[in-house]
This record gives C-alpha cells, sequence and structure tokens, in this order.
C-alpha cells in the first residue's frame, strides 16, 4: 500500500507539472516552420547562401574595369629641391604637399580565369541552393520523427492507462468473487501484485511520453515554459502506389530528385571550373590601365586649384603584359589545391550515389514489412480480443483459472501496443521512403 501511495503521488506531481507549463497547440505544418525558422543548422546554411551570392556577384564583376581614388596630404620638413630657369636650387624649408592618382584597370586576357571563375560562382551558388533545400528536408523528416513518436507514445500511454483500469475493475470483482468464496485468496493477492505492477508500467509510458515530447519542444526550440500540445495525425491517409514500382525505377526517381545528389554534382563542376581558372595563371596577362596623378606644392605661390587642376595633372595609357616565368612553384601549388579539391568532390560525389542507392533499398524494403507488419498485428489483436473476452467469460464462471486470465490480458495489452506501434511504423515508413526519394515536402498526408 505505501508503495502505491508513493506512485500516485509521483503520477500527480508529473500530471501537475505538465499542466503548470504553457501548452502550445500545433499541427505538423506548424512544426515544420517553426522548425525551419528556428534550426540552427538550416540557419547557418541561409547565412552561408548569401556569402555564395555575394561570392557569385564578385565573380561576375571581375569583368568590370578596376577604379581606385587615391589623396595623400603630409607635409616634408628639411631640404627640398627646385629646378629654376635650368638650375638646381635646396632650400631647408616645410613643404606641404597634396596628392592626388585615379588608376583604372582594365584585364583583357587572362587565361580564361575571369569567365571560369564566374561560371564556378554560378555553379556553387546553384549547389549551395539544393544543400538549402536538402536541409529543409532533413528538418522536416526530423520533425516527423519526433511528432510520430510523442503520438505514438501517447497512445502507449492510453493503453497501459486503460489496461490498469480494467484490472483495477477485475481486482473488484475478485474481491467479490473472494467474498462469495468463489475464488481462493491467491487469486486476490496475485490481482493485486498485477494491479500494482501495471501501475509501473503505466507510469514508465507516462515519463517516455513526456520525455519525447520535451525533446521535440528542445528541437523546435520552444520557450523554457512551453510545451507542445499536438494534433492528431489520420494513420488511415497512407500512400501505398510505392510499393507497386520496381527498385529500378525507384534509384532514376531518387537521383532525379535527390537535392544533396544535385548539390554535389553542382559542386563537382564548381570545382572544375575553379580548376581551369587556377590553371590560367600559367598563361600570360594582358591588361590595360589608365592613370590620373596631380599634386599641390606650397613651395609653387601659384593657387591650389591651379596646380591641381591645371599645371600638374599627368595622364597616363597603355598596357600591361605579365609573362610567368619562375614564381617560386605559386601556381603550381594553387593548381595542386584546385585538382585535389575537384577529385575529392568526384569522390564524396561516387560515395552519395552508392548511400543512396543503400537508402532507397532499405526503406524499399522496410515499407513492405511494416504493410505485412500492420496486416499481422491487426489479426493478432482481434485474436487477442477474442480469446481475452472467452477466457474472462471462462474466469467469472470458475472454469479457467487466474494464470490464464492474466496470460490473456497481457497478451490482449500486447496485441494492442504491437497494433499502435505498426500503424505509426508504417505512417513513418513512408516519410522515410520519400526523404530517401528526394520527395518529401510540407504537403504530407500529416493532417486530421
Amino acid at each position: 500500500m505505501k508503495k502505491l501511495l508513493i506512485i500516485c503521488s509521483i503520477l500527480t506531481f508529473a500530471f501537475d507539472s505538465l499542466n503548470a507549463q504553457d501548452t502550445l497547440k500545433l499541427n505538423f505544418q506548424e512544426a515544420v516552420q517553426i522548425g525551419l525558422r528556428q534550426n540552427i543548422d538550416y540557419k547557418k546554411l541561409e547565412n552561408q547562401q548569401e556569402v555564395l551570392r555575394i561570392e557569385r556577384l564578385n565573380a561576375q564583376m571581375s569583368h568590370l574595369p578596376k577604379v581606385n581614388l587615391t589623396n595623400d596630404n603630409f607635409r616634408q620638413i628639411g631640404q627640398q629641391f627646385q629646378q629654376v630657369e635650368g638650375e638646381l636650387i635646396v632650400t631647408n624649408q616645410v613643404n606641404n604637399i597634396v596628392s592626388g592618382r585615379l588608376n583604372a584597370t582594365m584585364p583583357i586576357f587572362n587565361g580564361l580565369r575571369r569567365i571560369n571563375a564566374t561560371q564556378a560562382g554560378k555553379l556553387l551558388e546553384d549547389a549551395g541552393s539544393q544543400a538549402l533545400g536538402r536541409a529543409k528536408e532533413t528538418v522536416m523528416f526530423n520533425v516527423a520523427q519526433s511528432y510520430l513518436q510523442v503520438l505514438l507514445d501517447e497512445q502507449l500511454y492510453l493503453i497501459a492507462e486503460q489496461n490498469l483500469i480494467n484490472q483495477q475493475n477485475q481486482l473488484e470483482q475478485i474481491e467479490g468473487f473472494v467474498e462469495a468464496g468463489l475464488r481462493t485468496l491467491s487469486d486476490l493477492y496475485n490481482q493485486q501484485a498485477e494491479v500494482a505492477r501495471l501501475e509501473t508500467v503505466a507510469l514508465d509510458a507516462k515519463i517516455q511520453w513526456e520525455t519525447d515530447l520535451w525533446t521535440l519542444a528542445e528541437f523546435l526550440q520552444l520557450g523554457p515554459n512551453a510545451v507542445p500540445e499536438l494534433e492528431p495525425v489520420s494513420l488511415e491517409k497512407v500512400y501505398h502506389e510505392l510499393l507497386t514500382m520496381p527498385l529500378d525505377e525507384l534509384y532514376a526517381t531518387a537521383k532525379m530528385h535527390r537535392k544533396d545528389l544535385k548539390e554535389q554534382q553542382l559542386m563537382e563542376s564548381g570545382n572544375h571550373k575553379l580548376l581551369m581558372a587556377a590553371k590560367a595563371s600559367y598563361f600570360p596577362q594582358l591588361n590595360a590601365f589608365f592613370n590620373y596623378n596631380t599634386f599641390f606644392t606650397t613651395l609653387d605661390e601659384r593657387t591650389f586649384s591651379n596646380q591641381f587642376f591645371t599645371i600638374y595633372p599627368q595622364r597616363t595609357v597603355g598596357f600591361s603584359l605579365s609573362l610567368p616565368i619562375f614564381n617560386n612553384f605559386d601556381n603550381k601549388a594553387t593548381v595542386a589545391r584546385s585538382k585535389m579539391q575537384f577529385y575529392n568532390q568526384q569522390l564524396d560525389k561516387s560515395a552519395l550515389e552508392r548511400k543512396i542507392l543503400q537508402e532507397v533499398k532499405l526503406a524499399y524494403e522496410n515499407y513492405q514489412a511494416s504493410v505485412k507488419r500492420g496486416e499481422a498485428t491487426r489479426i493478432q489483436l482481434e485474436a487477442a480480443r477474442e480469446a481475452q473476452t472467452a477466457i474472462s467469460e471462462r474466469f467469472r464462471l470458475g472454469v479457467s483459472n487466474f494464470v490464464d486470465l492474466a496470460q490473456a490480458n497481457q497478451q490482449l495489452v500486447t496485441a494492442q501496443s504491437a497494433a499502435a506501434q505498426a500503424k505509426y511504423t508504417l505512417y513513418f515508413q513512408e516519410i522515410m521512403l520519400r526523404f530517401a526519394l528526394g520527395e518529401l515536402d510540407l504537403d504530407l498526408s500529416m493532417d486530421n
């Protein structure tokens, strides 16, 4: 009795602590939207995508001239050199100088570096977009997994609670049978022990439910006092057309839709363009340039405007040709690094292709097994109900013993739990297969 009071107190405390929190009603779509807003990895990829966009713009702008304006203001103290009427006069005084320069450089030929870099920037930005899309699917998948687990935990807790109530009612009946002399005290004690055991089972089920509920709340980054209250899903709305498709067709679908594979393909192409851009350092570089220089000095008595804009301006226009002869293997090192990145990217793409085939096959086989498991548990549940009803009636009539009744009750509860798990597993296996195929979107059959 003392143990029973302790268990009841724990259940009451857990229930009160849960009610003390702020409940937040959520359906699956709302949970996904919160997950996308709060998930740290997804937000990091969004930030990285902005960097890729700027890098692509930077590569495009490299086709335009570079223009820089420079201004220097300084004072010279000491010997000053002046040329007056063919003579060089040296004086010791203070000279205040203001100078200005305008420089423009336009690349004409640089071994196709600019073209390859521009194409690489576009490919890498597109790869980032695909990575962001796959990250969104991953968030949806994780939310769906946690969401369905919480709903399953709730069902298992309700089954355990209902079984406890049924056995408490059975205990009252056995007490009446004992008073009437129809049952022995051993049956009463056995039933009391069974009720006490089921109380702990119900407690464990409730703790597991609350634990997974808090795990979902943590994944969604909810407030410290916010507890999600999840809307149920329609478990009957399951799509079985995927099971009719051959594996080869599913493989082709995955290769066509998997965003992470598209990301790897774009990364491979982008790294190849970067390799070609790095090899451009082996070729001559031809640039056009324009320089405009002027200055003002206090050694000249003429006005600032006259000196700066009329007397001293100089303009230089020309071409610059650079031929790489020997630069301490800097170019070779750059090309070697780019080549390594390109080869490694090819390895990553090949590994992902093999992984996709394995994921699709495993999800497909698990989906088929879940369908068969669902049919088997349905038959198991119907048989367990019939057996429990028959043995309960035989026990009431005094034909069956307590062991037969306890086994029938346990088999019924086991069948109920297995049926609930089979339904949620079947529902989740479809989500897993769609995730493996790259076709997971927000319009999942997660509605009521």
